[in-house]
């Protein structure tokens, strides 16, 4: 299992602080959720921002653009060259040609959904992609709980993209509870914000989310 730190779940006013401290052994990316105020309600890191972030840490980015016509927005962060660009299936008609575009510039494509989107909204685009990304929460609203309907679509995505070389991630309400049951259906990356940030040790906590994975662990 892989952890991708959501740093909209720490202080923002701390990230000079955390970014640089952050242990590549407890955190395998660095998960930026990029909010528009259209998309989703919220507004909060653009490129700039996201930038700033990349000067910090030596952890590659994984973008998360939850935004309205992603096609304007992609072009912005190639410079950053980050790990993932990801955008939601459910804000463009135009998701062949962006999947081209982010491979074009060297960037892994991945494709979001919503809770409430079906898979076979992707079936078509599977062939384009490197990483499946599964909304288990409704985007844009921070500290939410696992949707209840989560796990069986998490299992039927990991079996659509079981014949591509394809990367399945989860976001939203992970934590030391559930993500080894997240592990058993064959998740590979798992996105936490406030299962990492909210308190304590930021590489500790990402620590124990990957030990929570192993078979004989025990919540203490």
């Amino acid at each position: 299992m892989k952890i991708s730190a959501s740093v909209l779940a720490a202080p923002i006013t701390s990230l000079e602080r955390i970014l640089p401290n952050l242990d590549p052994s407890a955190v395998d990316y660095i998960h930026v959720d990029v909010m528009d105020g259209n998309f989703v309600p919220q507004i909060s890191f653009g490129e700039s921002i996201t930038g700033e972030m990349k000067t910090l840490t030596h952890i590659p980015l994984d973008i998360h653009l939850m935004v309205a016509h992603p096609e304007k927005e992609v072009p912005k962060y190639f410079s950053l060259k980050p790990e993932f660009i990801t955008f939601h299936i459910e804000t463009t008609h135009f998701s062949v040609r962006l999947c081209e575009l982010i491979r074009s510039s060297g960037i892994k494509v991945g494709i979001s959904l919503n809770p409430s989107t079906p898979l076979a909204c992707i079936e078509n685009l599977l062939p384009y992609l490197d990483l499946v990304l599964i909304m288990t929460v409704d985007p844009g609203f921070y500290g939410q709980s696992f949707v209840k309907s989560g796990f069986e679509k998490i299992a039927k995505a990991r079996e659509m993209i079981s014949n591509y070389t394809i990367l399945l991630e989860v976001d939203g309400g992970v934590n030391v509870n559930n993500i080894h049951q997240l592990s058993s259906l064959g998740v590979d990356i798992c996105v936490a914000g406030s299962a990492v940030f909210k308190t304590g040790d930021p590489n500790l906590n990402a620590k124990t989310l990957k030990k929570a994975c192993e078979v004989n662990f025990q919540i203490t």
